[in-house]
Formats: structure tokens, C-alpha cells, sequence
């Protein structure tokens, strides 16, 4: 079936609380999709954000970030009050995502939020130590990830957020005697992160029912690494190339390409594929099954690593001195990918692509990428040009990394620029107009799926960019309001859907 969506994070929904979250601001979003007749919402991560803000920079593979649980919600419930959300600074822009900012406010009130609930808890029951039943089902059905996330934040807290790695040799050692005291003396502040995962997924399952009344599926994204500041890497020590202190000869990252000279150094542990393949890749398939229970479908990031994968040395400063080192290849898809055959999942093949990646990606049935920009770039008919296109892969006009379509049209080179606007029919002037035209090609591509990012829905320059890979600071941040959604012209949409039959 031939569709269209648009890619927007949750954290660029419009809000009063300094970023998006699943209220009704969400809601109201899946509204505009089903207005324009977009059948997808593609979002990036869920999973709390770490190094540069990132969320493929998690502390966690399986929780789910607690920026994004609506604070208005916890106020119905009678957990907050209008005064304590007044109170607390949110940012001054509502264009960007003051990050640091909401570390400090979010926390301030989602704890204020949790010490409301406890009280009203022991005030139903006239016991300190009842939880609804909803709580207790959700914690049993979660235990094998939620356990130890909860005492992992609960130990980085009491040891000033520093990584697992700096905290004490019995913490850090995972000591049996030496945990079970901590829980036992820090029981409230374990509780506390688990009654956000509980609160984020209840908020979530009512968000994507809405979506999927409203006939909008959810593609989620799935990371391909976990950061070394993770529970991940803490509990499944083994499962990762890490020492027993957490330390790591090789790291992950990608060599030099289009996006960097330097190539990227992502500084991820990487996975050590023999010790997961002796239980079939059991940590992956847990990790699917979560995913695509909470998601129609989903993206899997960087899947070139799984034929190969960049291997640079820890004292590295750049990326460019690494080295393919071989993955599991079909042993792996064959995994994940049981039980899921009815879902969508998506193969991220970017980068520096060779044809053992094509040909994994061939057998493994995953639809691939192609990315509008990149097929202009050098003057070769690329795969990347509308009318090389197949039909088992999804159509971009750009990603999150990418510069957004005008913005990239502006900062071309003139002959980019100019095979661009030919091959699009622009019938010449002032370029400034070209966006429709360029977006009408992706569209009419024999691709089954069409993906837009909302930037590009919204034909907005690169000042609206989400992302520059290689670039520490000063990403993930972008929003839009309420009004500039009003303001675009989903009937253009509507009628490229109905021409090409989307």
C-alpha cells in the first residue's frame, strides 16, 4: 500500500513546559496528520537523552524519557497543581529546547508529582506500602529491564550522576550484599523512577490509541548502540566489549563521509556478537519485542553496522583511523525478526554502503532508505534519484541529520543546485519556490512509503535543522508552535497523495 508520513520528534511538539510531551498537544498533532492525510508519524527515540542531548546517546535501551510524560495530565490526576507548574522556569523560547533548564524543573516536579501520588496511594488504602494494582501489573510485566534501571538511576543519583564506571567498587562491581543494602535504605528514591516509566507508558498507550483510532500508524527508531553510561552496559557487561570496570579497547563511530571529513565518534561500547549469538541474540529480541509492542513499526538505525561495523581504538581522537570489523549479518535478522514478519521494519542503509550491505539488506526483506539530497550530490545517476527508486524502500527528502530540503538547496553548490532544479522541471526564476516541486518528486517515486520531515512539510531553511552530525552541542532542540502548523498548506499534501495515489 503506497503511504505517506511525516517525521517529527515528540520533543518538537508544541507545549507550555519546554518540550513536547504526550498531551494533548500530541493529540492535536495526530489531528493535523489525519487533516493532510498522512498516514505515519515517524518519531526519533523515546529513550532519555544523554551525551549532547542526544536519544541515541541513552542511559537506557528499554525506558522511556520522562520529559516526555504531559505534566497537565499529572494536574488531572491531582498530582501537581497550576501554581507549582507556574512556578518553575521553562525556557524562553519556544522555538528550542532549553535542556538545561528542564533537567532542573522537570525533576523538580515530576518529584513533586511522585510524593503526591505516594500520599495519595497510602490515603486510599491507609497504608504506606499500597500501590494501585494498575502499578503492580505494570511493574511485573516490565521486571526484567525496570528492576535495574530504577537501581541504576537510584545509585547515579546518590553518586552525583556521575557514570557507573567513577562510583564505588561495589556498586560498580555490582556487588550482591552491597545492593541489596542500598535498596533497602533507598527504597522511596528507587520508587520514584519507576513510578515515571509507569506513568510514561500509561501516557503512551492512551497517545498511540489516539493515533491508531485516527488511522496514523507510530514508526519508531531503534538505536543500533547503547551509550557506555547506561544500565545496559552495566548489567550486561558481558554482552559488550567492556573490561571489568566498564573500560573499552574499541569504540563505535563511522569513517570520514558526507556529513564529516574527521568521520563521526560516537565513542559507543560495541557489542561483543559472539557472546550474543550463544543465546540468539537474546538481548536484541527482548529488545525488539519491546519496541514493536510499543510502536507499528520501526527504524533501525546505523544497519550497515550489522554487516559491518567501525571500529576505532579508545584513545582515538577522530574516527578516522578505524576499521570494518565483520557483524552477524543473517543470523542476527533472522532473530529479531522472528515473530515481528507482519510488522515494518526499516533498514537505516546509509553511509559508505558496499555491496555485501546491499545484499544483506536484499535477503533480510527490510525496506532500505533513499534520501532526495544525497542523490544530487556528485553528477552519478545514485540510487538516491527519485527515478532509481524501488519499491521496497521508503523515500526521504532528508533524515535528522540531514539540512532541511530548502536549506540545502540554498547552501548547494550552484551545479548541485542547478541539477536539482532540472531534474524537478523548475521552470527557472526565483528558486526560492522550488520546495513544492522538489517534494512532488518524492512523492510520485514508486517507494511504497514517502517520509517528510516536518520542516519540510513546512518548506522552513536550515535555521530549523534538528541536527549536524559531527557537532557536539547545540542539536535536538527545535520546535515548532501551534500556529506555524495552522499555517501550512496541507491541502498540497492532500492533493499529491490523491495524484500519486498515496
Amino acid at each position: 500500500m503506497r503511504e505517506s508520513g511525516i517525521l517529527m520528534p515528540v520533543s518538537s511538539l508544541p507545549g507550555p513546559y519546554g518540550i513536547g510531551c504526550f498531551g494533548k498537544k500530541a493529540e492535536k498533532f495526530v489531528d493535523f496528520l489525519a487533516a493532510a492525510g498522512q498516514k505515519i508519524w515517524q518519531i526519533l527515540p523515546l529513550s532519555p537523552t544523554g551525551y549532547g542531548d542526544s536519544p541515541y546517546q541513552s542511559c537506557s535501551a528499554f525506558a522511556g524519557n520522562p520529559y516526555f510524560i504531559d505534566l497537565d495530565a499529572l494536574k488531572a490526576e491531582g498530582l501537581l497543581t497550576a501554581a507549582q507548574l507556574k512556578a518553575e522556569p521553562w525556557g524562553k523560547d519556544p522555538l528550542n529546547v532549553d535542556y538545561g533548564t528542564l533537567y532542573t524543573s522537570r525533576y523538580k516536579i515530576l518529584r513533586a508529582a511522585y510524593a503526591a501520588w505516594r500520599r495519595q496511594c497510602a490515603g486510599q488504602h491507609g497504608c504506606a506500602h499500597y500501590y494501585p494494582d494498575a502499578y503492580y501489573a505494570f511493574t511485573l510485566e516490565n521486571e526484567g529491564w525496570l528492576e535495574d534501571y530504577a537501581l541504576y538511576m537510584a545509585l547515579k543519583t546518590a553518586n552525583g550522576m556521575k557514570s557507573w564506571t567513577q562510583w564505588p567498587r561495589e556498586y560498580r562491581k555490582r556487588e550482591p550484599q552491597a545492593l541489596e543494602s542500598f535498596k533497602a535504605e533507598n527504597e522511596e528514591e528507587i520508587g520514584f523512577w519507576k513510578f515515571l516509566q509507569y506513568e510514561f507508558s500509561i501516557q503512551w498507550k492512551k497517545l498511540k490509541a489516539y493515533a491508531n483510532a485516527n488511522n496514523v500508524q507510530i514508526l519508531g527508531d531503534i538505536p543500533i548502540y547503547v551509550s557506555a553510561d547506561s544500565v545496559d552496559a552495566w548489567v550486561g557487561g558481558p554482552l559488550f566489549e567492556l573490561d571489568a570496570d566498564g573500560g573499552f579497547a574499541r569504540v563505535a563511530g563511522c569513517p570520514p563521509d558526507y556529513f564529516s571529513a574527521e568521520g563521526q565518534l560516537w565513542g559507543n561500547p560495541l557489542y561483543d556478537w559472539d557472546e550474543m549469538k550463544k543465546d540468539g541474540f537474546g538481548w536484541w529480541r527482548e529488545r525488539m519485542d519491546h519496541t514493536l509492542e510499543m510502536f507499528d513499526g520501526v527504524r533501525i538505525d546505523h544497519f550497515r553496522a550489522i554487516e559491518s561495523y567501525w571500529s576505532v581504538a579508545s584513545d582515538e581522537t577522530t574516527a578516522k583511523n578505524g576499521k570494518w570489523v565483520k557483524g552477524p549479518g543473517m543470523d542476527f535478522v533472522n532473530a529479531v525478526k522472528a515473530g515481528h514478519e507482519d510488522k515494518l521494519i526499516i533498514a537505516e542503509d546509509l553511509g559508505d554502503i558496499t555491496d555485501e550491505v546491499r545484499a544483506l539488506v536484499e535477503e533480510s526483506g527490510f525496506p532500505g532508505m533513499r534520501i532526495f539530497q544525497f542523490g544530487f550530490l556528485d553528477g552519478s545517476d545514485s540510487i538516491h534519484m527519485p527515478h532509481n527508486y524501488i519499491r521496497n524502500s521508503i523515500a526521504y527528502s532528508g533524515t535528522h541529520d540531514n539540512n532541511t530540503l530548502f536549506g540545502f538547496l540554498w547552501e548547494s553548490t550552484e551545479d548541485v543546485r542547478r541539477r536539482m532544479l532540472d531534474y524537478c522541471g523548475f521552470p527557472g526564476g526565483d528558486w526560492g519556490g522550488a520546495t513544492p516541486l522538489l517534494l512532488r518528486s518524492i512523492f510520485a517515486s514508486v517507494s511504497e512509503l514517502a517520509i517528510i520531515p516536518v520542516q519540510d512539510f513546512l518548506m522552513y531553511g536550515s535555521d530549523t535543522r534538528l541536527n549536524t552530525p559531527g557537532v557536539a552541542e547545540g542539536n535536538w532542540s527545535y520546535r515548532v508552535t501551534k500556529e506555524q502548523l495552522l499555517g501550512a498548506d496541507c491541502g498540497f499534501f492532500r492533493s499529491l497523495n490523491n495524484i500519486y495515489k498515496r
